[in-house]
């Protein structure tokens, strides 16, 4: 009764074989009957190759869309055949395309590699003519080859921590496969990029799995690899709008990691100028999602410590956020300040540039919100015993806007800033910071006097307070001293001892 309701099933394995031995004996059939007895060893050789196809599995490229293909000799070449049999040309040469060639030793060169890299020049020239239109088949194929040749994990890095300087000086690792995974990549781009594309058949194949195996190729040594990437995935999401939502989470969750648990990730950079331009095509106004990503995302990446490598980048992502809504500047600010640094000098000089380009686009109303903890934090720059720093919070009185900002708000910020300019006219070390806050003192006396004066008379009233409490303090350490050092004589005296008492039982 087992073996009767068991033979009943569908046997999909043999289905799969059988159509993929019949696809390659056609070819075979077709290549004998157009060249003769020269091409038979030629279509062996091709056979196995494309057997090479079935790594990938079949659930994401079934190999039933494959069925009415017609498998045509891949050696030809696109002129030599007519216009109907040109897609199946094209899909040919991806199959032949599938293997995957060793490029770890730079002295071995082989025929193959040289076959599949001249495949893949016919195919960026096929696909640039302009002349091609992608069925299903065709758009299976394509992705199944990028799929084979792209897709792979990467060696684990070996790097000790280090800063964003140590990290940018470093010189980049290059791949050795680069000449076929730069024509892939070319491939790949022109073939997104096509008019003739159809974005309801390709989502099925450039599906989710297939976008995060793209992302966590962000992750190369490589800079050229990461360069074309940043393209393609720039191309599928303004093409594939359906997956606009899942590549924002995703990148969101690359962030995640990377702030969070590694600190570790080579594209940052690049996902972040693949930002720039999707935030500046976000619709007014910004839905809420977009924000979560702003405060959840954007604003913790200033704590890592290589900030510097994707820096410029990130500053261009918070512009495009404050000039949509201008209202998120207050929100930024304070980001800024919770993770200002404390110890690195060079990290503190971008937090300083960003904030002045922050400031350029507040309005009034957001400043007020946030001026106060905002210029104590500037105070402690100015006072900075690293003279570039202390220089370039001085040159934010250069600003314009800042500056009017400043003046508009005077009553409140010159007596946060004040005590932190007489400190400096005493104590700082470099020249070129002391003229700055000579030039900012005669500033503020020209804007008002008389609030510079009450500052100076409130600032020396503070002083004559401190000086005296630590007079009080001084005094009362000494009496405790005093009193600690006291021996009184009884305390000097030495008592005799007493003999023991004798027992009175006699033993």
């Amino acid at each position: 009764m087992l073996k009767q309701i068991l033979s009943k099933l569908p046997r999909k394995l043999q289905k799969f074989d059988s159509l993929d031995s019949s696809g390659i004996d056609s070819g075979n059939h077709t290549s004998h009957s157009g060249n003769g007895a020269q091409c038979t060893s030629i279509g062996d050789s091709i056979s196995n190759r494309l057997s090479v196809v079935k790594r990938v599995s079949s659930a994401v490229f079934p190999a039933s869309i494959m069925v009415g293909v017609e498998a045509v000799e891949p050696n030809l070449s696109f002129a030599d055949v007519s216009d109907p049999q040109k897609q199946n040309l094209f899909i040919s040469k991806l199959n032949l395309c599938c293997e995957v060639s060793d490029f770890s030793d730079p002295d071995k060169t082989s025929a193959e590699q040289d076959l599949k890299h001249q495949t893949l020049v016919e195919l960026v020239n096929f696909v640039c003519s302009g002349s091609a239109k992608f069925n299903e088949p065709a758009i299976a194929a394509m992705c199944k080859m990028c799929a084979i040749n792209l897709f792979r994990v990467f060696p684990p890095k070996n790097r000790s921590n280090r800063t964003s300087s140590e990290a940018e000086d470093e010189e980049p690792m290059f791949d050795p496969s680069w000449s076929n995974l730069q024509l892939i990549y070319d491939l790949l781009l022109r073939f997104i990029s096509c008019s003739s594309l159809d974005a309801k058949v390709a989502k099925k194949f450039v599906d989710h799995s297939f976008i995060l195996r793209l992302l966590d190729l962000f992750d190369s040594e490589d800079p050229r690899e990461r360069d074309c990437l940043k393209t393609i995935l720039h191309r599928i999401y303004g093409k594939l709008m359906v997956h606009r939502p899942f590549v924002r989470k995703a990148v969101s969750n690359i962030i995640y990691r990377f702030v969070f648990e590694t600190e570790r990730h080579n594209g940052i950079a690049e996902l972040l100028e693949i930002f720039g331009s999707i935030i500046s095509g976000f619709a007014v106004p910004l839905k809420e999602e977009h924000k979560m990503f702003l405060w959840r995302a954007l604003i913790p990446l200033h704590k890592p410590k290589p900030v510097g490598v994707y820096h410029q980048q990130l500053t261009y992502c918070i512009i495009q956020f404050i000039d949509k809504d201008p209202k998120l500047a207050n929100s930024v600010i304070m980001g800024l300040l919770k993770y200002w640094p404390v110890t690195n000098s060079q990290k503190e000089l971008m937090f300083i540039s960003e904030l002045e380009e922050i400031l350029e686009m507040t309005s009034m109303a957001e400043f007020l919100t946030i001026m106060v903890p905002l210029f104590r934090r500037i105070a402690f720059c100015i006072n900075s015993s690293h003279y570039q720093v202390a220089e370039r919070a001085h040159l934010l009185w250069n600003n314009e806007h800042i500056f009017n900002l400043i003046m508009h708000n005077r009553q409140v910020i010159f007596p946060l800033i004040f005590p932190a300019l007489e400190r400096n006219s005493g104590n700082h070390w470099n020249q070129a910071v002391l003229n700055l806050t000579q030039s900012i003192k005669n500033m503020f006396c020209e804007m008002d006097e008389e609030l510079m004066l009450a500052c100076q008379r409130k600032m020396e009233e503070e002083n004559s307070r401190s000086s005296e409490a630590a007079e009080k303090r001084k005094l009362t350490w000494e009496r405790l001293e005093t009193a600690a050092s006291f021996k009184p004589a009884a305390a000097n005296m030495i008592l005799p001892v007493k003999p023991p008492a004798a027992c009175p039982v006699a033993c």
